[in-house]
């Protein structure tokens, strides 16, 4: 599912329903929105947060409520009581920071049903103790942080180990991607809001596909106000796609032939990993009578290189291929293309046996 998120503190009702209308129509289904602290008159501040909490639900989307210990106590909410979030709409509500275990199995229980998010950043298994108190595990699940500050978002591995601690349970998770675009956040400060530190210069839509295409991650969130309605359409058409796009830009010099096997195929990874690259191997049987001339034949290939079987390659004329390891050439592939930073982010994500699309930029 992909969601937005809003800031109703900062921003209009009016801002927030446009942005809530625009997003429903792309297929987004999820709210992310912060109540971490209050300040200024409380009533107001919490009847406007109520009243697009009710017009966001309205509208079928799951708003989940991001909020901590001290809220609880600011506004004398029991964890075994959590009426105040069923009367503001909420589909559930995130812990940004957690208690001891038994406090969280009690609120899965509550009568509502609602949901109770679990924070999948913090480097620690604190789902393995929770699950010890028997949770009603239906409203369990689990979402990673976004980190405003440039350099601080998660390493990938450390990424992947913390998420498996929390899908081996088969909890539904999530994780947030940036906009280019958006202003809005939650604290004072931010310079783009992702989860993974190696997202946050890239498209909207590569961010995306990379979560789609690595497959953990079940809700993808927009983590910052507002995306453009462009950005909107590229994400829900990267989520919505047949086949993942990798971008790619083309050398200027190369044939129509080569220009088609790029852009008009579906590439399909071979099952018989071999390390070096990625072998697309239909187009040498679809185009075996299309002769490829030599050019761009470089003496070495780089990790990146989108490459075409020449003349020169007897049977493997007219396969694709994209290097994964630096090798070097004998004048039997033309280099036609290099994936760009948006592409190359995704290229590991690239299975055996999955189809792709390359999209030149």
């Amino acid at each position: 599912m992909l969601g937005i998120s809003i800031y109703p503190e900062k921003s209009s009702f009016e801002e927030n329903k446009r942005y809530i209308d625009t997003s429903v129509s792309l297929g987004f289904g999820r709210v992310f929105t912060s109540l971490l602290e209050l300040t200024g008159d409380q009533e107001q501040v919490l009847a406007n947060f109520k009243a697009i909490v009710e017009y966001a639900s309205s509208k079928g989307m799951q708003v989940i409520v991001d909020i901590n210990p001290m809220i609880f106590n600011q506004l004398g909410i029991s964890h075994d009581d959590l009426s105040f979030f069923h009367d503001l709409g909420a589909y559930g509500l995130r812990l940004d920071m957690g208690f001891t275990g038994r406090e969280e199995a009690i609120m899965t229980r509550n009568p509502y049903g609602l949901k109770i998010e679990l924070n999948m950043s913090m480097g620690i298994s604190n789902v393995d103790v929770i699950m010890q108190f028997n949770p009603k595990k239906e409203n369990l699940i689990a979402c990673h942080n976004f980190y405003p500050m440039r350099y601080s978002g998660l390493d990938e591995a450390f990424f992947k180990k913390t998420t498996e601690s929390f899908t081996k349970h088969n909890l539904r998770t999530a994780a947030f991607v940036t906009t280019q675009t958006g202003q809005l956040g939650p604290w004072p400060m931010q310079d783009r809001l992702c989860t993974l530190e190696m997202h946050r210069d890239l498209s909207i839509e590569a961010q995306t596909s990379y979560f789609v295409m690595e497959g953990s991650m079940d809700d993808i969130i927009i983590g910052d106000a507002f995306a453009s309605d462009e950005e909107l359409e590229k994400m829900s058409k990267a989520y919505f796609a047949q086949y993942p796009e990798i971008e790619c830009v083309l050398e200027d010099n190369i044939s129509a032939i080569e220009k088609t096997i790029v852009n008009e195929v579906v590439h399909s990874y071979r099952g018989d990993y071999n390390g070096y690259m990625i072998r697309s191997s239909m187009p040498r049987i679809t185009y075996k009578e299309i002769p490829i001339q030599p050019v761009n034949t470089h003496d070495v290939l780089k990790r990146g290189d989108i490459i075409i079987g020449n003349n020169a390659f007897g049977q493997y004329k007219g396969e694709l291929q994209i290097v994964l390891k630096e090798m070097k050439n004998k004048g039997q592939v033309n280099v036609v293309g290099h994936l760009t930073d948006n592409g190359y982010a995704l290229l590991d994500c690239i299975k055996p046996w999955s189809n792709f699309r390359l999209v030149t930029k």
